[in-house]
């Protein structure tokens, strides 16, 4: 069965059709041509047989030639007299191609000749495109007779075959494009609601299509509008929170500044720079890059600008992409997801290796290798979790409170990709970030 709606739609409403006009073509050739056919062929066979029956009567010249305009004016039969020869001794095999549609024409031919001649008789009915030869054996010779086409068997069937092939294939054609239009409404939605749920917008979009497609589309509208609103209030909140605790940390770093230098101030600030950090990560989970706009980036003088971190924290970090390789992303929010990979990989390792490339899937990816202790492969998705901290795995990182992996997926996903993990193979941990085309 096809896999799309448009390929469903158009196999239920062509295939109905199809079998509908094969059933009625075959009713028509099986029952109606044959019945007109085998009519048509019995007519041709009693003039035959009353022709040869008259020549038998008498078979002078003159009353041969009476006979034979009286044929031909009156049932266009065309009789010749071949005094001497005989009848052929085989018939003439029709093309291959044409051979299904003249058997059955001579099959009831033959039947109606048979029931109507005692003598012997012999026809081709593919030797001539608008007659059929027909010859019987008298005394002293043969009489031939070509009669036309058209009086032995039905010659419009093809006719009738030809106007429903033209008008399934016109049929056939109309469905689709209504077929073609229904379902392009529902593509616009599912485009829609995809670069939506990417961080996009399409501002042209509008409800179209069948009343239950433009309820879904006026629906998802309203869930967009719903869903924007509480991504605004919620950004609105978190820069007011984030004010409103930046302050008193402002406050206590710059009372210890003024303070005499001991050894309980400088833990104090130790412990002031942990606190930030820490509020910085918390607010970066919580309010992601919804309200970012999509832009082309050259993800080579990306990766180069976010490994800058690592190589200052003395970590050796090389970097292998492309210089042409780009990709539709929201660059302030991969920054982010890509920084805490690396930063990641260089607190437990001290070889990074960074790679971008081209899938031929589409999209691209970008690998993350170390070569620390790295993660039992149970524990992968573990380690994504908000707050987790795989302490047994990798050394604790004393700065983190567990949101790295967990923010870079979320920017990971929110593109229409995904992180997987996996062995490195320097020995540590892969972190593969996959991005859609």
């Amino acid at each position: 069965m096809p896999k799309t709606l448009f390929g469903r739609s158009l196999l239920i409403i062509v295939l109905p059709v199809a079998i509908m006009q094969i059933a009625v073509t075959y009713v028509f050739f099986d029952a109606h041509w044959q019945t007109v056919t085998s009519r048509l062929s019995e007519g041709l066979a009693g003039d035959i047989a009353w022709a040869v029956e008259s020549y038998r009567d008498d078979p002078t010249p003159a009353a041969f030639a009476r006979l034979s305009k009286r044929a031909e004016d009156s049932m266009s039969l065309s009789i010749a007299l071949q005094p001497g020869r005989r009848l052929p001794a085989g018939r003439r095999d029709a093309p291959v191609l044409i051979q299904p549609f003249v058997a059955p024409i001579d099959q009831l031919l033959q039947r109606a000749l048979s029931e109507r001649l005692d003598q012997p008789f012999w026809f081709d009915t593919a030797r001539y495109p608008a007659y059929v030869d027909i010859r019987v054996a008298v005394p002293g010779g043969v009489m031939r007779v070509l009669a036309p086409r058209d009086r032995a068997f039905a010659t419009q069937g093809h006719i009738f075959v030809l106007w429903m092939t033209v008008a399934t294939i016109l049929l056939t054609g109309i469905a689709i494009l209504f077929i073609r239009n229904q379902v392009r409404a529902i593509e616009r939605l599912a485009n829609a609601a995809e670069a939506f749920g990417r961080g996009g917008d399409v501002p042209a979009f509008k409800p179209q299509g069948a009343r239950e497609v433009r309820r879904a589309a006026t629906a998802f509208l309203a869930m967009r509008a719903r869903i924007q609103r509480h991504i605004d209030q919620r950004t609105t909140l978190l820069a007011s929170v984030s004010h409103d605790l930046r302050t008193p940390l402002t406050r206590l770093k710059l009372a210890l500044a003024l303070a005499e230098p001991s050894k309980r101030n400088a833990a104090m600030k130790r412990d002031l720079a942990e606190m930030e950090h820490m509020i910085d990560e918390y607010l970066a989970f919580a309010r992601g890059e919804g309200g970012e706009a999509v832009e082309t980036v050259t993800l080579r003088d990306l990766l180069e600008a976010v490994s800058e971190g690592a190589v200052r924290a003395g970590v050796q970090v090389s970097v292998v992409a492309d210089p042409e390789l780009t990709a539709q992303v929201r660059p302030n929010a991969l920054r982010r997801a890509l920084a805490n990979l690396i930063m990641n990989a260089a607190g437990h390792g001290e070889r990074v290796e960074v790679a971008a490339r081209a899938r031929a899937q589409g999209g691209v990816e970008i690998s993350v290798d170390d070569d620390g202790p790295g993660i039992p492969e149970a524990r992968y998705e573990e380690a994504f979790k908000a707050f987790g901290r795989l302490d047994e795995a990798r050394n604790q990182n004393t700065k983190g409170v567990g949101l790295g992996l967990a923010i870079a997926r979320d920017v990971a996903r929110g593109h229409g990709g995904d992180i997987i993990l996996s062995r490195s193979p320097l020995g540590g941990l892969r972190a593969v970030l996959r991005l859609p085309g």
